[in-house]
């Protein structure tokens, strides 16, 4: 497949499965504030998950409280860099975790991004007691994975030439 058609075909299958996981996030929230709001915490499993409900009107462990602005500035930028990724990648199946990876960043930055645009918050609502994590949503979950999976493929799978189609080349004449 030329490279014109694979961004495409690439493009088409990002909108795909970030509209199915932004679902995902989106419903698991709407069931949050309709069925936890206002309501004692449901325990999962005993002393280590909860369902707790919370507004976060911050980021990631409470960081940059009432910062929305930049939060969402911050989101515009890495879903940039992920268009970015999605563009250069080669058509070599080894990138189909690169791929993946990028799939699901998009997927929960747009997620919480819709929430700080119409709520000016962030729905959270599992909370991990046994290590006394910060409450979290879906979407966070699959920002999270994503980053361990960056840290283990780029540690273990891919080597750093791997990662030469990301670099910025100078002028037309040192590209011939």
């Amino acid at each position: 497949m030329n490279q014109g058609r694979y961004r495409i075909k690439t493009f088409l299958e990002l909108i795909i499965a970030a509209s199915v996981l932004v679902f995902a996030d989106q419903w698991t929230k709407m069931l949050a504030v309709r069925h936890l709001k206002d309501q004692a915490d449901v325990e999962l499993i005993p002393n280590v998950l909860y369902l707790h409900y919370l507004e976060n009107r911050g980021a990631a462990f409470g960081i940059f409280q009432e910062q929305k602005v930049f939060l969402l500035l911050l989101t515009f930028v890495i879903l940039a860099a992920v268009c970015y990724v999605l563009w250069k990648l080669p058509t070599d199946r080894k990138y189909i975790f690169l791929k993946l990876v990028c799939f699901f960043v998009a997927s929960g930055g747009i997620g919480n991004c819709i929430d700080r645009i119409r709520l000016d918050y962030v729905v959270d609502f599992i909370y991990f007691s046994l290590i006394d994590f910060p409450v979290f949503n879906v979407a966070d979950i699959y920002v999270t994975v994503s980053v361990i999976l960056v840290i283990i493929l780029t540690l273990f799978y891919y080597k750093d030439e791997d990662f030469a189609f990301l670099k910025v080349t100078g002028t037309k004449q040192e590209q011939k």
